[in-house]
């Protein structure tokens, strides 16, 4: 959307995290360029309706574009090993593009990725070509110009070694490893798995907001562990391979001793990092956290003496200091009452 000044138009998810069909349908306008679908979303690890939003896309006269960075070289074989896959890709007939990213669960170096087309109409527009430069005809389909081989070839030999006997063999090493961490998770009270995810990525939060996750997330990093947190809602975040098989038992142990930790001592909210993750999760600020963070990538790659652009950025000395105030005070209001709630004794 930003390099191309196009307005990208967000639409609500069910309480299942997949996208309403029908919220989406409504914001079709005669400005709407393209539909683009999740398989699946990478919090939550969920497949959108790709044969609904098809529909949609068809009877609109619309391009159906499905995000399968994640899912695209783990779905197909998922689906041969017998678990439960919705359609996504081209048997979906409103779908005219799938991208997937072979540095995921492709096992290849970053640096190659891959995007797929329903047919050649679509792919010619995505070439430039000049004709009348004075170093000759320059032609090229990528955004970059010169691109490293390195990578490519990287690519070319992951899929060739492994094969899709590999591959499947991989899925099914994952796909157990997920089952396990999924049924742990669900084992230990007060949690609970986001979703009905298709494959093996998922978040994890608490069922009644009284174990604040973040808190638990500390805990968890204390014991060793690196915790991809999410936010809105408040939750843990896994993306599972075969080697994570190896740690499931040690992992869960560690996640119901944090667990019981936050629960008998709720003050862990207000201690480490979980209470400055509570603030950026509820910040109402956002465009003044986003010129933050625009200021400091700047700053990375301009010389130490070049401190002008301090005289543009916002930084985060220059949030009134009443608003911190009153963002400190909402976050701790939310954990003194959660606190409450558990002292309540139960009916």
């Amino acid at each position: 959307g930003e390099y191309f000044d196009v307005k990208i138009v967000r639409t609500p998810l069910h309480a299942d995290y997949r996208a309403d069909v029908q919220a989406l349908e409504s914001r079709i306008n005669r400005n709407t360029i393209g539909i683009v679908g999740s398989a699946p979303s990478y919090p939550y690890g969920v497949i959108d309706p790709i044969e609904q939003l098809g529909e949609v896309a068809l009877r609109h006269h619309v391009p159906l574009h499905v995000d399968g960075c994640l899912g695209g070289f783990l779905l197909p074989w998922v689906e041969k090993l017998g678990h439960p896959v919705p359609p996504f890709d081209f048997r979906v007939p409103g779908v005219t593009s799938i991208s997937a990213d072979l540095h995921k669960y492709g096992y290849a170096a970053k640096g190659a990725s891959t995007i797929l087309y329903r047919s050649l109409d679509f792919f010619r527009d995505q070439i430039f070509a000049e004709v009348d430069w004075c170093g000759g005809v320059y032609g090229g389909a990528t955004m970059a110009g010169t691109r490293p081989g390195g990578a490519i070839a990287a690519a070319w030999a992951s899929l060739h070694s492994l094969g899709q006997a590999g591959y499947i063999e991989n899925a099914r090493a994952v796909m157990e490893a997920t089952r396990r961490y999924m049924d742990g998770v669900r084992a230990i009270p007060g949690l609970c798995v986001l979703g009905e995810p298709e494959m093996s990525v998922f978040a994890f939060g608490s069922k009644d907001g009284r174990v604040s996750m973040y808190a638990v997330a500390d805990k968890l990093e204390q014991s060793g562990w690196h915790v991809d947190r999410l936010q809105r809602p408040e939750s843990i975040h896994l993306i599972i391979n075969a080697g994570h098989g190896q740690v499931v038992d040690q992992y869960l142990a560690d996640l119901r001793a944090a667990v019981d930790h936050v629960a008998a001592h709720p003050e862990a909210a207000l201690q480490g990092m979980a209470p400055m993750y509570g603030l950026i999760a509820e910040a109402p600020l956002r465009r003044m956290v986003k010129r933050n963070v625009v200021s400091m990538l700047a700053k990375l790659y301009v010389q130490r003496d070049q401190a002008s652009i301090d005289e543009e950025e916002v930084s985060a000395d220059s949030v009134p200091k009443p608003v911190m105030q009153l963002l400190r005070l909402k976050a701790r209001l939310r954990r003194l009452f959660q606190r409450s709630l558990s002292k309540r004794p139960k009916s």
